[in-house]
């Protein structure tokens, strides 16, 4: 989602490299108080540089001391190499196991022209990766300016995050762009990263008169390591292996054989949490870990339960919603309800759904799935200071469905997932990189099944337009009103390449199909 930018403020390659040696307060490593109270033993965010112990490696033990955490360490600046025009990162370096990372900065208005690449030592076989760029373009996926969550003075700048599994070293490097120029639509991740740099030699100290200008860099520019730790019974709530079982493809057929009934989790409950599975309580019973899917009859009873006197008189006579599919909750993919804010932040109603990336590669398992959604969770809430994790919902490479930000997924919650389109809108990100690599067609079939029932709910038809206000954004001005597509890709409403080009194309059928699903 490479944001596409109407200008930039150019200085001189020496002043790229004026960079401060520290960053201020806000961006340090140290733990800020939110994250110490909701450890429950010890603390897992390390200093900047420090060095672990033989054992910090060891998945056991990071394990057994907290479930789940973020080592932030601020980016220095680098000898620098002339070969890549690199000004600031981190040299190799151990440090406790995490799994996704992503860098951040203090100011989210703030935006890096340049490129972010890293490498990482597996924890299964202590190699090294190749470098790897990490997506520049994300916090176009927030709040809408001026919105409470986005005026609350806690969020913050910061790429795309990057999913590279179990790893206990990290590398980093930063380089300056002379010209943004224009996005392109591809997956960062999956690019040779060592080959073609942008101004080689040329770039930073050392290059020659009349090189060219390159951008100032954010400050306060920090590595985020996130170890979104295990959920209770995680193995046996999601299908082993890459491939969900064979019944994940009759989403909203009915129950028979789609997936397994799951019985509510009796542990003991927090009262966020229990706020959390409440929210579902007219679908599900509390604590529940997975809302089962219904027939399109099923569904259309439950619409007159769940809506009843709201509904229209054309939807009375004639219910078009799609029938409900399996979706997994957040007690169902792990969701420590600590980290966000506790209160519930609702939209008046839903007239449109808009479709995502996640940018944070396709290398994953689906069994993996609730891990990463963990990771956005943690990286949304700690690393970006956002309320909740921004989607209302996500899809998986095997088409399962999973809970987003929390209120109930039949209720019209409020996301931060498409800038200046937040309001009356809810957000599907599939999870991966689409830019070059195509969607999986049980992603795509889920997309569908998915919005047939959301938008089904508020008697929205997936294959017309809508009217939306803008809440600010760089494509529209506030308080412009907006016709949009009932179901629109993010570069619909924010100028950014998101959901890629793959997933972009296909939403032409996702629309065919949801309004097939709803019998229209």
């Amino acid at each position: 989602m490479r944001g596409i930018l109407a200008s930039s403020i150019g200085v001189t390659c020496a002043a790229a490299l004026a960079l401060p040696l520290a960053p201020p307060a806000a961006a340090s490593d140290a733990p800020d108080a939110p994250d110490v109270a909701t450890r429950t033993v010890g603390t897992a965010d390390v200093q900047a540089g420090s060095r672990v112990d033989a054992r910090a490696g060891s998945r056991a033990d990071v394990r057994a001391e907290v479930p789940g955490s973020t080592q932030s360490l601020p980016l220095r600046p680098l000898t620098h190499d002339r070969a890549t025009g690199a000004v600031l990162g981190l040299t190799p370096r151990t440090v406790r196991t995490f799994s996704l990372l992503g860098v951040v900065w203090d100011d989210p208005s703030a935006h890096l022209h340049g490129r972010v690449q890293v490498r990482t030592r597996a924890v299964s076989t202590g190699e090294w990766t190749d470098w790897r760029d990490v997506e520049t373009h994300y916090t176009e996926h927030g709040a809408d300016p001026d919105s409470p969550e986005a005026a609350s003075g806690k969020t913050r700048g910061a790429t795309a995050p990057l999913w590279v599994g179990e790893s206990n070293g990290v590398e980093v490097r930063v380089l300056p762009e002379p010209d943004s120029g224009e996005p392109e639509d591809v997956d960062p991740v999956d690019a040779e990263a060592d080959e073609g740099v942008s101004g080689g030699e040329e770039e930073g100290e050392g290059a020659g008169e009349g090189a060219g200008e390159v951008t100032t860099l954010p400050a306060g520019m920090r590595l985020d390591l996130v170890d979104p730790g295990e959920a209770e019974s995680e193995e046996s709530e999601v299908s082993g292996g890459s491939e969900v079982s064979g019944g994940s493809e009759g989403f909203g057929e009915g129950t028979g054989g789609a997936e397994p009934t799951e019985e509510p989790r009796t542990g003991v409950m927090t009262a966020a949490a229990k706020a959390a599975s409440a929210a579902n309580s007219a679908l599900v019973p509390l604590g529940a870990s997975q809302i089962p899917s219904l027939t399109a009859e099923e569904t259309r009873e439950e619409l007159v339960t769940l809506r009843g006197t709201e509904l229209t008189d054309q939807q009375q006579a004639k219910k078009y919603i799609g029938p409900r599919p399996a979706i997994t909750t957040r007690r169902g993919w792990g969701a420590d309800e600590s980290p966000r804010e506790k209160s519930f932040v609702y939209t008046s109603s839903v007239k449109a759904a808009f479709v995502h990336h996640t940018a944070s590669g396709n290398n994953y398992s689906c069994s993996q799935a609730p891990s990463l959604i963990r990771g956005f969770y943690r990286y949304h809430t700690k690393s970006l200071g956002w309320r909740d994790i921004g989607y209302n919902f996500l899809v998986d490479k095997c088409g399962r469905i999973y809970e987003g930000r929390a209120g109930g997924v039949a209720k019209p919650v409020k996301g931060a997932h498409t800038m200046g389109f937040n309001t009356k809108t809810t957000g599907i990100a599939v999870i991966g990189s689409y830019g070059s690599k195509k969607p999986s067609s049980k992603a795509v079939k889920a997309v569908a099944r998915l919005t047939a029932w959301k938008l089904g709910l508020h008697g929205m038809n997936p294959k017309k337009k809508t009217s939306l206000t803008s809440g600010g954004g760089n494509l529209y001005a506030k308080g412009k009103k907006v016709k949009m597509k009932v179901i629109s890709g993010h570069r619909d409403g924010f100028n950014t390449s998101c959901p890629g080009g793959k997933l972009y194309s296909k939403l032409g059928s996702v629309r065919s199909k949801a309004a097939g699903y709803q019998g229209r």
